[in-house]
C-alpha cells in the first residue's frame, strides 16, 4: 500500500507524456517529427557519410571537423554531387557570435576565353558548355575543406578523411540510389573507359542491390589527400594525373590551374528577419543576396495571418522571388571580377519597401522577355548540415553541376570532374526568355567563378545560431531556403514539419510558378491562377537538410529531407 501513491503518480506522469507526443505528432505535416539528441547531429543525403560526420563529434570534434568528415564520405557514397572533383560554399556560425563563409568554387582553367563555346555563327557548339572536357573547372572542394579546417578544425586532418578512405577501399552497399542513378547514366558512363570501369562491372553490367561497391583508385587518390592535405590534390601525383588526362581527352585544365587555385574566406552576407539574423552565402553565391531581398519584402506582409500555401501567402512570395532574380541576374557575379556590384542597395530594407509598394495584392506582374532571364543551372547539387555539441553550426553546399558532373571519371583517380563552366553565361550580349542570359557580370574569363545560386544559411538570434537552412536544386535554391526559414519562423514549424512542408518557385523568366505535386489544394491553385500566374507541376523540389538548437530544451533537432537520396540525420 505504501507504494501506490508513487506507482499512480508515475502511471499518470506516463500518461501525460504519451499525450504529449500524440498531440505534437497529430499537427505534424506528414507525420514527421526531428531527430532530437543531446551532444550534436549531421543531416546529410547519405546516411552512411552523416554517421562519418557523427563519429567525428564523438571523438571531440567540432561542427566544422564533421562537416570535413561528411564531406568526404558523401564523395564515396552519394557521388551524384558529393566530391572531390566539384566545388561549393560553407557557412560557420560559432555559439561564441563569430561566423564566417568558405568560398571553394571552381575557377576556370588560364587558357578560358570568353567565346571558347561558340562556333563560327555565334552560338555554342554541340552543349560544350555543359557537355564535354572543356565544361570542366578547376575542382575547388579540397582546397576549402583544407582552408576551413585550417581555420576552425581541431581533429587531425588525416582522422577527418579515414572513413572516406575506409568506406572507398572496403565498399559500400548498392542502394537504390545508387543503383537507378548508375542506370540513368549508363549511356554518359559508357562514353568514358575509366567511368565505365568505376560503375559497372568488368562486363558492363550493373551492380545489383546489395552488392558491395568497391572504389580503390579513389580510395588511393584520397589517401594522398589524407596524408598531405590539399597538397595531395593540387600538387604531385594526382595533379600530374589529373592535367595529363585532361590533355588526352581534350580538356585545358593544367598543373599551374591545380597550383594557382586558392579557397576564399569570406565576410558573410547578413540581414535581418522578424528579430532574427540571417547569415549566408556572398558572391560567387547568388543565394545570400537574392534571400535577403526576399525575406525584406516580406516582411512587410502578416505571412502566418495569410496561412502557410494560401493563394494569398503564395502571391506575395511568389512576387518576391520575380524581383529578386530579376536583380540576380542583371547585377551579380564573381566579386573578383566585378567590382561595385550593388549589394548593400539590392539587401537595403528602403530598397525592399519600394519593391513591395510595386505588387498589386490582386494581380500578377509581368515577366519581360525584354528583361534578364536565367541560365540554366542543374538540381543536382547536395547539402548537409551539422551542430556540435556546444551549439556551433555548420551549413554547406557542394556540386559537380549535373548529376554526377560531366560523368568524366579521371583515370586511375577515381572522382569525377565537374561540369560547372556551363554556369558561366556562355553568348555574349544575348538574353532572351528561353532563358540564355548574356549579361557582363558572369560571363566567362580565366580564373574567375561562375555565379551559383547554392545558399547555406544559418538562422541566429542574439548572437547565437539557432537553426540551419540549405538544400540541392539549382535555381530553385535560393526559393527553398527561404521558404524553409519561413515555415520556421513564421509559421512556428518544428524543423521536420518545415523540411517536409510543399514548395513553389518562380525564377523570373520563363515566367511560370511550379508547384510540387499534391502541395496545393485545388482551390488555392484556382485562386493563385485567378491573380494571373500560370502555374505548372513538378516532382519534388529540393532536399533540405537542416539542424535547429532547441535552447529552452537542451536538445539539438535534426531533419532530413525525404524528397531524395539515402540520406537521414544522426547523431548521439
Amino acid at each position: 500500500m505504501s507504494h501506490q501513491p508513487l506507482v499512480s503518480k508515475t502511471f499518470k506522469a506516463l500518461v501525460f507524456f504519451l499525450s504529449l507526443i500524440l498531440v505534437s505528432t497529430s499537427f505534424a505535416e506528414g507525420g514527421r517529427t526531428p531527430l532530437r539528441v543531446k551532444n550534436g547531429i549531421v543531416t546529410s543525403a547519405s546516411k552512411i557519410a552523416s554517421e562519418a560526420g557523427v563519429a567525428a563529434l564523438k571523438q571531440g570534434g567540432n561542427a566544422v571537423d564533421a562537416a570535413i568528415a561528411t564531406a568526404f564520405a558523401l564523395a564515396v557514397t552519394w557521388p551524384s554531387a558529393g566530391n572531390i572533383g566539384g566545388g561549393g560554399f560553407l557557412v560557420y556560425h560559432g555559439d561564441d557570435g563569430h561566423a564566417t563563409t568558405f568560398d571553394f568554387r571552381e575557377k576556370a582553367p588560364l587558357a578560358a576565353t570568353e567565346r571558347m563555346y561558340l562556333g563560327l555563327d555565334g552560338n555554342v557548339i554541340d552543349n560544350s558548355n555543359h557537355i564535354g572536357p572543356l565544361a570542366v573547372g578547376v575542382p575547388g572542394t579540397v582546397a576549402g575543406l583544407w582552408k576551413a579546417h585550417q581555420e576552425l578544425g581541431s581533429l587531425p586532418w588525416a582522422d577527418l578523411v579515414v572513413p572516406a578512405v575506409r568506406l572507398a577501399r572496403d565498399g559500400i552497399p548498392i542502394s537504390y540510389s545508387l543503383y537507378t542513378g548508375f542506370a540513368r547514366s549508363k549511356a554518359r558512363f559508357d562514353q568514358y573507359p575509366s567511368s565505365a570501369s568505376k560503375f559497372f562491372k568488368a562486363d558492363g553490367s550493373l551492380y545489383e542491390l546489395g552488392e558491395t561497391w568497391r572504389q580503390p583508385d579513389l580510395a588511393h587518390t584520397l589517401e594522398l589527400i589524407q596524408n598531405n592535405g590539399a597538397d595531395g590534390f593540387y600538387k604531385g601525383e594526382n595533379a600530374e594525373r589529373l592535367a595529363g588526362f585532361m590533355a588526352d581527352i581534350g580538356g585545358i585544365i593544367t598543373e599551374q590551374d591545380l597550383l594557382q587555385y586558392e579557397a576564399q574566406e569570406r565576410e558573410p552576407i547578413r540581414g535581418t528577419y522578424r528579430g532574427y539574423n540571417i547569415v549566408s552565402m556572398p558572391p560567387p553565391s547568388s543565394g545570400g543576396v537574392a534571400l535577403v531581398e526576399m525575406l525584406n519584402i516580406l516582411e512587410g506582409f502578416d505571412l502566418a495571418d495569410m496561412g502557410h500555401n494560401s493563394a494569398g501567402y503564395l502571391h506575395v512570395l511568389t512576387e518576391a522571388m520575380r524581383r529578386a532574380y530579376a536583380d540576380r541576374a542583371q547585377h551579380l557575379g564573381d566579386p573578383d571580377f566585378n567590382e561595385g556590384m550593388p549589394l548593400a542597395r539590392l539587401m537595403d530594407k528602403d530598397y525592399a519597401e519600394t519593391l513591395r509598394a510595386s505588387i498589386d495584392m490582386d494581380k500578377a506582374s509581368e515577366s519581360s522577355p525584354e528583361d534578364f532571364a536565367q541560365m540554366y543551372e542543374s538540381e543536382e547539387t547536395t547539402h548537409f548540415s551539422v551542430v556540435d555539441k556546444d551549439g556551433n553550426m555548420v551549413s554547406m553546399t557542394y556540386t559537380l553541376e549535373f548529376g554526377y558532373g560531366s560523368a568524366i571519371v579521371v583515370e586511375g583517380g577515381g572522382y569525377l570532374l565537374n561540369n560547372e563552366l556551363g554556369d558561366f553565361n556562355a553568348v555574349p550580349g544575348v538574353t532572351n526568355s528561353r532563358g540564355l542570359i548574356g549579361t557582363p557580370p558572369n560571363l566567362i574569363a580565366p580564373q574567375k567563378r561562375p555565379l551559383s545560386s547554392m545558399t547555406p544559411t544559418i538562422v541566429a538570434k542574439d548572437g547565437k545560431p539557432v537553426f540551419t537552412a540549405g538544400s540541392p536544386g539549382g535555381k530553385t535554391i535560393i526559393n527553398t531556403t527561404m521558404q524553409l526559414i519561413l515555415n520556421v519562423i513564421d509559421h512556428e514549424m518544428n524543423i521536420a514539419q518545415s523540411v517536409e512542408a510543399g514548395r513553389i518557385h518562380h525564377q523570373w523568366l520563363p515566367d511560370v510558378t511550379s508547384m510540387e505535386a499534391g502541395a496545393l489544394s485545388p482551390d488555392t491553385i484556382r485562386l493563385y491562377e485567378e491573380k494571373g500566374h500560370r502555374l505548372t507541376e513538378r516532382g519534388g523540389q529540393g532536399a533540405a537538410m537542416a539542424v535547429y538548437h532547441d535552447r529552452e530544451n537542451g536538445l539539438f533537432e535534426g531533419a532530413a529531407d525525404s524528397r531524395r537520396g539515402d540520406g537521414g540525420a544522426a547523431g548521439y
